[in-house]
């Protein structure tokens, strides 16, 4: 079973806005074994779309559109799919029922403009959403369906989950698709090939592998597809086995999760904490910590400290360490993550300092220049780190290469005792 996914708006474009909505759904749609063939982003332009259903339509069994579907003038996914399919217009009581309900709800006036949300085109099925005004339309034609929903990515999210999935998957027989992920760090993702080839060579047809690489990290994620469900789970966790034995001491973890999410888990199991001191990532390490639910039994918290008065008052770094080797220093940095372990005590620290950009740099420290530092309560190990002239991916480098270096330190402290 296919599916194809459009999504219609110039904000999309023109990167006014991020798609992520497709990324969910396809997500979502591999879950219940419907494999997605292609996504679309197309403008608020009438030909454009008619041309893309009708493309979608011969790749796909199943088409499902966000966008468009707005009461201004801007929004025309849903006069297009009624000159699509050849149908006028009609208004559906269930959908009038819900935008009423919602404007008498936050006490406005309900206009024209927003009683003609609840037009629809007359051939399809309307699927009522409870968290907004636009409807979710269902057309079937020609063996194939077509769903339109609200770009709003909660209101998207609402319509597939309570109504969209559940008919898709009580419609057809949908084959079973599993998934098995090892997250890697600290090798290349050409050396990591080169390392399980022959394994990956032996993979039975319906079992792929895919080569995820990310800042210095790599994700393998096997996936087979086929039935019976348990057969697959068995076959994808026989060839993991295999690929985590053959790299093991480059194996983070077993699961689908980020590097700092498995740096969590490891520090969480060992009862140990953690504690931060950023210059030029701004908190970004932190922040990617934070997001994860249960974090705070690991992460204790951390620094902010651009200025040279933040880094001697909050971290102890010295006032003559900061004159003579400045801020972007190995001396400095070391300072910084010993600082935090002590000030903040902690177990284990990050440290960063670095020259993010894109000004800022000097002849022996030009823009990228980065140093880190990780810290235990008795070793310190400081790299420096020479980066690109863009200041977006400096930081996330940084971050990357941080918690990577704090990763390498775990592995050492765990593996001695």
């Amino acid at each position: 079973m296919l599916a194809e996914i459009i999504t219609i708006g110039d904000e999309i474009l023109i990167g006014q806005i991020v798609d992520t909505n497709s990324a969910w759904m396809a997500h979502q749609l591999n879950l219940i074994g419907v494999s997605v063939k292609q996504v679309t982003s197309v403008s608020d332009d009438e030909q454009h779309i008619l041309q893309t259903l009708a493309d979608a339509e011969k790749r796909a069994d199943i088409i499902l559109i966000t966008g468009g579907l707005g009461p201004t003038k801007d929004d025309i996914t849903k006069k297009t799919l009624a000159k699509y399919f050849g149908m006028g217009f009609r208004r559906d009581e269930g959908a009038m029922e819900m935008v009423t309900s919602i404007f008498k709800k936050y006490n406005r006036p309900l206009l024209d403009i927003n009683a003609q949300q609840a037009d629809v085109p007359d051939g399809c099925e309307v699927i009522v959403n409870r968290n907004g005004t636009a409807p979710c339309m269902w057309f079937e034609e020609n063996d194939k369906i077509f769903v339109s929903m609200p770009g709003v990515p909660y209101e998207m999210m609402y319509l597939m989950d309570d109504e969209i999935l559940p008919r898709i998957k009580s419609r057809f027989k949908l084959p079973f698709i599993v998934h098995k992920t090892i997250l890697t760090a600290n090798i290349g993702e050409s050396f990591l090939a080169k390392e399980i080839e022959d394994i990956e060579d032996a993979l039975p047809v319906h079992i792929k592998l895919a080569y995820l690489p990310k800042l210095g990290q790599v994700r393998l994620r096997l996936s087979a597809k086929g039935d019976p469900e348990a057969i697959l789970i068995a076959e994808v966790e026989f060839y993991a086995q295999q690929i985590m034995t053959r790299v093991r001491k480059y194996v983070v973890a077993d699961e689908d999760i980020p590097l700092e999410k498995a740096i969590i888990n490891i520090m969480k199991h060992e009862g140990l904490t953690l504690s931060t001191a950023e210059s030029c990532t701004g908190g970004y390490i932190a922040h990617l910590i934070t997001q994860h639910p249960g974090c705070s039994s690991v992460f204790w918290g951390g620094a902010v400290a651009y200025a040279y008065e933040l880094k001697e008052s909050i971290l102890g770094v010295k006032q003559s360490t900061l004159d003579t080797f400045g801020a972007v220093s190995e001396e400095t940095v070391t300072e910084m993550a010993e600082g935090a372990i002590k000030q903040f005590k902690t177990d284990y620290s990050i440290a960063v300092s670095g020259i993010a950009g894109p000004d800022g740099g000097t002849d022996d420290k030009p823009v990228g220049t980065v140093w880190i530092a990780v810290s235990s309560k008795d070793k310190t190990i400081a790299k420096v780190f020479n980066f690109s002239n863009k200041r977006t991916q400096n930081i996330e480098r940084s971050a990357s290469s941080a918690l990577a270096m704090l990763l390498n330190l775990l592995k050492e402290d765990l593996h001695k005792e």
